[in-house]
């Protein structure tokens, strides 16, 4: 009882709050009524010892995407060195990178033919390049087919961000992809290890070495942002050439994770999108379900408007 009388007032309506906060009816996610692609692909995928975002990050979207046959596919193995309050996917010492994934991962694409992949990864900090060599060779091998387009949703490189915009400048892909997340009065609390500044600065410089390569970023709403940080991150990703964007619901992965402070309806995600487009967006993606990588090659498609 007295530890309960310790907490300040409005920590304790927080606290009560967020265990009233129950999970409104748009986020009810429908299961397809045949499961053979999704589980021939998770089957391919586990004969190949190949990783999807899907299946580590517990995607929402997973059945309606891998029922369409598209993939997100994780690279430089399942085990991050950060540890995101947000993130479902382990943290850890990660394993050395597996030299054959980028030619499994090009025979996978060719397989289950794909015409629009994306590719992200962990965190690799072990790494002096981040990852970044890994990411051109998977780039590399995966052009041997010219039909497949390519979006990669890259980690910020934190110390080695010369080294990776070298790399991937050799051969950039067709959108270069990184997660804001959220706003930067949140990042110590949720993405600790990470500087807002200096992801913006990692769109802004890639868009400068490779402007025929869109830049893209997503956030994750309802970890307690306002709506005006929201925007003037908006505003920020703009003045630093960012034209496109996604918007989606922050869905808790466990109890050991950050909760959800509120659920923002599909309304308010519209306003934000057609805010973002007055912001002079070409592409918006912004709803509950939607994730970095949702239907991104529709984006790709959308990415002249």
């Amino acid at each position: 009882m007295n530890n309960i009388l310790q907490i300040p007032l409005n920590q304790l309506q927080l606290l009560q709050q967020e265990k009233d906060l129950k999970k409104p009816s748009w986020i009810k996610i429908k299961l397809p009524k045949d499961m053979r692609r999704v589980n021939n692909i998770k089957k391919i995928l586990r004969e190949n010892k190949l990783n999807s975002v899907c299946e580590e990050a517990l995607c929402p979207n997973l059945t309606e995407c891998f029922n369409k046959g598209t993939v997100t596919f994780m690279i430089l193995g399942t085990v991050c060195t950060r540890k995101c309050s947000f993130c479902a996917v382990f943290n850890g010492r990660p394993n050395i990178p597996d030299v054959l994934e980028p030619k499994k991962l090009a025979k996978v694409i060719s397989d289950i033919n794909i015409n629009f992949v994306v590719i992200t990864s962990v965190n690799r900090d072990d790494l002096k390049d981040g990852g970044s060599k890994h990411f051109l060779k998977c780039i590399q091998a995966i052009r041997s087919n010219k039909n497949v387009k390519i979006e990669i949703l890259v980690p910020d490189f934190r110390n080695c961000v010369d080294i990776a915009l070298n790399n991937l400048t050799i051969s950039p892909p067709d959108i270069f992809n990184h997660n804001l997340e959220n706003v930067p009065r949140l990042y110590k609390k949720i993405r600790p290890g990470a500087n807002y500044y200096q992801s913006l600065k990692l769109l802004e410089r890639f868009r400068m070495i490779n402007p025929n390569v869109p830049t893209k970023s997503g956030l994750m709403l309802g970890l307690g942002e306002t709506d005006e940080e929201i925007i003037q991150v908006m505003k920020d990703l703009r003045l630093h050439g960012v034209t496109m964007l996604t918007l989606g619901q922050y869905l808790q992965p466990s109890i050991a994770h950050t909760s959800i402070k509120r659920y923002i309806t599909p309304k308010e995600f519209k306003d934000i999108q057609n805010e973002a487009k007055s912001l002079g967006f070409v592409n918006v993606f912004s709803g509950p379900l939607v994730r970095s990588s949702y239907h991104a090659d529709i984006q790709f498609l959308r990415k002249k408007g």
